[in-house]
């Protein structure tokens, strides 16, 4: 099991990877979300099996219990990881918005015309 978790957050993060260098930036919205994802995935995957481990609760006796701090930087992480895309959607909106584009490459082409300079 542990060989698919590691092919798959290969898998994520070079798709997040080949995402984030394109020049639209939706794809490169998409990219960060696949590599949050795929962080995330990797540190659950590193902190390691839970089989045969209790809950980390005081007196209860028996197995060695799971160590919660995987868990705790990872539900950090996703609320980090949330903020940062919600930013990133504003951020394009805003983009379009201004300047009629959702390309890197049509955003910084000296030749385009500005929407600033259409309106004056």
């Amino acid at each position: 099991m542990m060989w698919e978790t590691a092919i798959l957050i290969g898998l994520l993060f070079g798709a997040a990877c080949f995402l984030i260098l394109q020049a639209s930036f939706v794809r490169i919205l998409f990219g960060f979300i696949l590599l949050s994802n795929a962080a995330n995935l990797f540190v659950l995957a590193m902190s390691g099996r839970p089989d045969g481990k209790s809950a980390p609760i005081v007196g209860v006796a028996g197995a060695a219990p799971v160590d919660p701090l995987p868990q705790a930087l990872i539900l950090t992480a996703i609320v980090i990881g949330f903020g940062v895309i919600a930013y990133l959607v504003i951020l394009l909106y805003r983009t379009f918005l201004d300047q009629r584009t959702a390309s890197a490459r049509e955003l910084f082409d000296p030749a385009r015309e500005r929407p600033e300079e259409e309106q004056a």
